[in-house]
C-alpha cells in the first residue's frame, strides 16, 4: 500500500506555486514579505504533520500568524524596556 497523504513539506511547495501569479502581481517589497510568511510556515512542517485533522492550508497560516504574534510580543517587551528606561533616566 502506497501514502494516502502526500508529505507536509511538498503541500506547502505545493500552495506556495499556487500563489505564484499572486506574488508577481504583488509590489516587490510585498514579495518579500510574503515570502517571509511562507518561510515562517516551512519552520513549523514537523507540527503540522501532526494536525491531520486540518487543511494544511490552515495549519500553513496559523503557523504564519505564530511567528508574526511571537515578533509582536518580542517587540512589546522592547518598548516597554524602553519606556522604562526613559523613566528612570527622567
Amino acid at each position: 500500500m502506497g501514502r494516502t497523504l502526500k508529505p507536509i513539506n511538498q503541500q506547502l511547495l505545493e500552495e506556495e506555486a499556487a500563489f505564484a501569479k499572486f506574488r508577481r502581481a504583488l509590489r516587490r517589497q510585498d514579495q518579500l514579505a510574503l515570502d517571509d510568511l511562507f518561510g515562517a510556515a516551512r519552520k513549523h512542517t514537523a507540527a503540522a504533520a501532526y494536525a491531520s485533522h486540518a487543511l494544511p492550508f490552515e495549519v500553513f497560516l496559523l503557523s504564519m500568524l505564530l511567528e508574526e504574534h511571537k515578533e509582536v510580543i518580542r517587540l512589546r517587551g522592547e518598548v516597554e524596556q524602553l519606556r522604562r528606561a526613559l523613566e528612570e533616566n527622567r
